[in-house]
């Protein structure tokens, strides 16, 4: 049965949608209340044309401790009904694929499914007390959302491994120098500094950053010559958009440019 009591709140600051979880006497584990909840946040947040930029955060001291698992344990799957991996594949996927910057805000332990929510985010800004581990060896659960499938892209073969089979946290000043946290800052700055961050994007193209979003996810699967191939095919179509025609004549008359996102 679902509860009653909202597990994120949402909160639109100038242009940017953020989507704070609120389980914190569950460390904002990943129950399947939860996922519906980040799914049609993210769907909203996706159609707003006034929002450019998603950042998702947590309550409490946790930004996300994975899957809830005595709600895995006790879980009844109903004929036609969507599971909880399949919850997770359709909101990982809006943070991977959808057309918008999302950003992960991780202001605490980020654990398993948390730490693959995090790969799923196109930035990661942390906290300085953050810490970040893949812990589903610990309770012999395989991972099903990049654990080992995305994890040895991100940080490279011999880390990744080490962080599967150990299951042991490392902090965010680690991860950055291993290449999956873009910054790390003070815990009482983060929200800051994500929103002046966010907000610097807010002055981007939408349709530029979609184009670029799309073109580099892919990037990594091609190779050079297909990688290349793709971009330039992707910079014949912007080269017929109003957000390039408006950004060189805003440059021309030197004035802020208008982006319309198209």
């Amino acid at each position: 049965m679902t509860n009653s009591v909202p597990t994120l709140t949402l909160e639109r600051v100038a242009r940017t949608q953020w989507i704070t979880f609120r389980r914190t006497d569950q460390l904002n584990a990943l129950s399947m209340q939860m996922l519906r909840e980040m799914t049609a946040a993210l769907e909203a947040a996706i159609a707003d044309e006034e929002v450019r930029a998603i950042v998702l955060t947590g309550a409490g001291r946790a930004f996300c401790a994975g899957a809830d698992l005595k709600e895995v344990a006790g879980a009844t799957h109903e004929p036609g009904e969507p599971d909880l991996l399949d919850l997770v594949d359709r909101a990982f996927g809006l943070m991977r694929h959808g057309p918008k910057p999302v950003i992960a805000a991780v202001n605490g332990l980020a654990m398993a499914g948390g730490l693959e929510m995090v790969m799923a985010c196109d930035l990661v800004f942390a906290a300085e007390s953050a810490q970040l581990g893949d812990a589903h060896s610990n309770f012999g659960v395989f991972p099903g959302a990049g654990g080992a499938a995305i994890l040895p892209r991100r940080i490279g073969l011999n880390r990744a491994k080490y962080l599967l089979f150990s299951g042991e946290n490392v902090s965010a000043r680690v991860m950055m120098d291993w290449g999956l946290v873009n910054t790390v800052v003070p815990d009482d700055a983060l929200r800051a500094e994500v929103q002046a961050f966010t907000d610097r994007l807010s002055d981007k193209s939408p349709a530029v950053l979609r184009r670029m979003k799309a073109v580099a996810n892919r990037a990594l699967d091609l190779d050079e010559r297909a990688a290349l191939a793709e971009e330039m095919l992707n910079l014949k179509a912007h080269m017929r958009s109003w957000d390039m025609r408006e950004g060189l004549a805003a440059f021309v008359e030197k004035r802020k440019p208008q982006f319309r996102g198209y």
